[in-house]
């Protein structure tokens, strides 16, 4: 106003209530190396944000953007940084309704919650989960999930929830992985319960394990891999077809496993971590 119509700039900081002096100490600052690095910050976090459909909170952004970068940026100074671009992670969350089943075979609770693993192929989880798609149609996920590195070692995806679908997850992992001979965790599910499936753990010298009745807390990291997976891609968008829903799933878990960092794994993705861990041992 000054500049275009020639006001007084004294009139004018008396209108703003505002001291000359400090007009002029704001019209000859310098900007800040901090303020110059917020720039940055501020369009890198946009970016990550809109690459991975928003559902990265401040947390996981300060994850990635300090892997990604070399920054060492404290999740604070993201989250204010969020704030101010009014983002936030979009993930809900729902909860898992549960079936009762009468088993053929049950086995003890041999994990008993010890969820540590220094080495892969030592300790596995298993599940089934459920998602819906078009009008009422559902398809389902099995997977396997190794402790040690938290990745997913195999998943099959099909219509019904039956014995074929969780003996081709576990066939899968079994093929990839011959040497390995892991306590094998799940809940008691009519497919972990049957007698086929316990012939296949014995056949592969693998120790069975089982949560207690209602206590989904003893499969806890598997639950919150489903968690994750639901919040983070499932619960964003409607899927229209079965085709879509499954693109999604695999794409969901090909980014887990290589490219979804993990505070709990040193900032690593899984498969990141399994090669670390590799090498410790070496």
């Amino acid at each position: 106003m000054h500049k275009q119509k020639s006001f007084s700039i004294k009139e004018l900081c008396e209108i703003a209530g505002i001291a000359r002096s400090a007009y002029y100490k704001w019209t000859n600052r310098k900007v800040s190396m901090n303020e110059k690095f917020n720039e940055v910050l501020l369009s890198l976090i946009q970016e990550s944000y809109e690459e991975i459909n928003g559902i990265l909170g401040y947390r996981q952004m300060t994850i990635k953007l300090n892997r990604e970068n070399d920054f060492h940026v404290n999740p604070k100074r993201i989250y204010r940084l969020m704030c101010i671009l009014n983002l936030k992670s979009v993930c809900r969350r729902k909860r898992k309704t549960y079936k009762k089943s009468t088993p053929e075979t049950v086995a003890d609770n041999i994990l008993n919650r010890d969820f540590y693993a220094d080495k892969f192929g030592e300790k596995w989880l298993t599940d089934v989960t459920e998602m819906k798609y078009g009008i009422g149609k559902k398809a389902y996920l099995s997977a396997i999930l190794d402790l040690s590195d938290k990745s997913i070692v195999s998943f099959v995806i099909g219509h019904s929830n039956n014995n074929n679908l969780v003996f081709q997850t576990f066939d899968i992992a079994r093929r990839e992985y011959p040497q390995a001979t892991p306590i094998f965790h799940s809940d008691r599910g009519f497919q972990y319960t049957s007698k086929t499936f316990k012939k296949k753990l014995e056949e592969a010298n693998m120790i069975q394990s089982m949560s207690r009745v209602s206590r989904c807390i003893d499969n806890g990291p598997m639950e919150a891999f489903w968690g994750m997976l639901k919040s983070e891609m499932y619960y964003l968008k409607k899927f229209n077809s079965y085709e879509e829903l499954e693109a999604a799933i695999i794409e969901y878990i090909d980014y887990y496993n290589n490219r979804r960092y993990q505070k709990r794994l040193n900032s690593m993705t899984p498969l990141e971590y399994r090669e670390y861990l590799l090498k410790s041992v070496a």
